[in-house]
């Protein structure tokens, strides 16, 4: 009797042992699936946007003249590379559009677009020159990425207060940036009069949010990096007010001039 008894015991003992890993295991799966970016996004950054030109006028509205590069840091190669732009020369190598790639296309005025393409993928559509971006979150970029206009780009979320830990800050953490960092660039123009970037240059951006008087706004922050042609690291930052819909979306060619 008191070996059944034990026997029993010892089997029953046994299940309960595997019932609680089998509930641990699964409550451990859970906790392990991380959510994707699309959900666990502290910002909302789709939909219509149109830029707000409060700076930079003259850069930014109309192409500049040949050989107006004020306040950039260009070296001597990057000089002498703006000195030589000939609008022509690219109409008639089919290069109108080597002033609308990633790093000038936020500064041109016009509307985007974004929307998410899947989970994972981010998609921004610009009316100026018809450019689209596509940003991926948590993969690699392909050994075998072609470069293009708009080049390669690796996103993450940044969220306000990830350092810190517990509840209190958890609560807090209900904003952040989307930062991208793009490589695998064509050559092109960050301004449009033949300002030159070369196909090393990498772009790191920040995009965030803002509302103000129930007006939501976006700020486009860059740093583009190109010892080839710059000097230093150029900054600039972007505004963008949100749009209710799409009224005034006006998808237009590339110009060279």
């Amino acid at each position: 009797m008191i070996r059944f008894l034990a026997a029993t015991f010892a089997v029953a003992a046994a299940l309960w042992f595997a019932a609680v890993v089998i509930v641990r295991a699964q409550r451990g799966g859970a906790q392990r699936a991380a959510p994707t970016a699309k959900a666990s996004a502290p910002i909302d950054i789709s939909g219509y946007w149109v830029s707000l030109v409060t700076d930079d006028w003259r850069w930014r509205m109309v192409t500049p003249p040949k050989g107006d590069y004020l306040y950039l840091p260009l070296n001597p190669s990057g000089r002498q590379a703006a000195d030589s732009w000939d609008p022509a020369k690219d109409e008639a190598a089919g290069e109108q559009c080597r002033g609308y790639g990633a790093p000038s296309i936020m500064h041109l005025p016009g509307r985007l677009h974004i929307t998410w393409e899947d989970d994972a993928t981010l998609k921004l559509d610009a009316d100026a020159g018809t450019q689209t971006r596509v940003f991926h979150f948590g993969a690699p970029q392909p050994q075998a990425a072609a470069p293009s206009r708009q080049g390669y780009s690796i996103a993450q979320w940044d969220v306000d207060g990830g350092g810190r830990r517990g509840r209190e800050s958890a609560a807090r953490a209900r904003h952040g940036s989307l930062k991208t960092v793009t490589t695998r660039l064509r050559p092109g123009y960050f301004r449009k009069n033949g300002v030159p970037y070369s196909a090393n240059a990498v772009l790191t951006e920040y995009f965030t949010t803002l509302t103000d008087g129930g007006i939501d706004y976006l700020v486009v922050t860059n740093f583009l990096e190109d010892p080839q042609y710059l000097a230093q690291p150029y900054v600039r930052s972007v505004q963008f007010k949100r749009q209710p819909d799409a009224r005034g979306w006006n998808p237009t060619a590339c110009m060279a001039r």
